[in-house]
C-alpha cells in the first residue's frame, strides 16, 4: 500500500528580531531599545510594535517604513528620513524629529507629547487626532498637513509654515502662534483663535480677529 506525505502548511513567517538592520528588514514587534542605529538604511522596513525607546537612528533612512503602533519614546530621529513612512499610533514620547523629513507621511492617532520637530519637514502629512500636547514644532513647514482633530494644547507653532494646513477641530489651547501666517491655513475658527496665543506678529485671516487677551501671559 502507498502511502502519501502531506507537508503541513507553514505559518506565517516570524520577523527576523536578529537580522541586521538593512532596507526591508522584518522587525515586527521586536526590542531594539537603546541601540545606535545612526545613518542605516532602514527604507521599507516593517517595524510594527517594535520597542525603539531610547534609540538612536539619527539621519537614518526610514522613508516607506511600516511603524504602526511601534514605540520611539526618547528615540532620537534628527535628520532622518521618514518620508511616506506609516506612523499610525506611534508612540514618541520626547522623542527627537528635529530637521526630520517626513513628507507625506501617516501619523494618524500617533502619541507625539513633549516631542521635538523643530525644522521638520511634515509637507502633506496625515496628523488626525495626533496627540502633540507641549510639543516643539517651531520652524517646522506644516503646508497640506491634515491636523483635523489634533490636540496641540501648548505646542508651539511659532514661525511655521502652514499653507493648507487643515486645522479644523484642532486643540489650540494656549498654543503659541508667535510669528506664525495663519492665513493660509484652513479651518481655523475664532473660538480655536481665541484659546490659543499669539501676538503683534501673527497673520490673522480676513474673517477672524486677534483676541484681546493676546499676548498670553507667560506660563509659571
Amino acid at each position: 500500500m502507498a502511502f502519501v506525505v502531506v507537508g503541513l502548511a507553514s505559518g506565517p513567517a516570524r520577523a527576523g528580531c536578529n537580522d541586521s538592520p538593512a532596507a526591508g528588514v522584518d522587525w515586527t514587534q521586536c526590542e531594539k531599545i537603546r541601540l545606535i542605529l545612526r545613518g542605516v538604511n532602514l527604507a521599507g522596513a516593517r517595524l510594527g510594535g517594535a520597542d525603539l525607546n531610547g534609540t538612536d537612528l539619527q539621519g537614518a533612512n526610514l522613508s516607506g517604513a511600516d511603524m504602526t503602533r511601534a514605540s520611539v519614546d526618547r528615540g532620537r530621529l534628527s535628520g532622518a528620513d521618514l518620508s511616506r513612512a506609516k506612523l499610525v499610533q506611534l508612540n514618541g514620547y520626547r522623542a527627537n524629529f528635529r530637521g526630520a523629513k517626513l513628507v507625506g507621511a501617516d501619523l494618524t492617532k500617533a502619541e507625539l507629547l513633549r516631542a521635538i520637530f523643530v525644522g521638520a519637514d511634515l509637507t502633506n502629512a496625515t496628523m488626525r487626532k495626533v496627540e502633540m500636547q507641549r510639543a516643539n514644532l517651531q520652524g517646522a513647514n506644516l503646508t497640506g498637513a491634515n491636523l483635523s482633530g489634533a490636540d496641540l494644547a501648548r505646542v508651539n507653532l511659532t514661525n511655521t509654515r502652514l499653507d493648507g494646513a487643515k486645522l479644523g477641530q484642532a486643540r489650540l489651547e494656549r498654543t503659541r502662534l508667535e510669528n506664525t501666517d495663519l492665513r493660509p491655513s484652513v479651518g481655523l475658527s475664532q473660538a480655536q483663535l481665541d484659546a490659543a496665543c499669539g501676538d503683534a506678529k501673527t497673520l490673522i485671516p480676513p474673517s477672524l480677529k486677534a483676541p484681546k487677551s493676546w499676548p498670553c501671559a507667560k506660563e509659571e
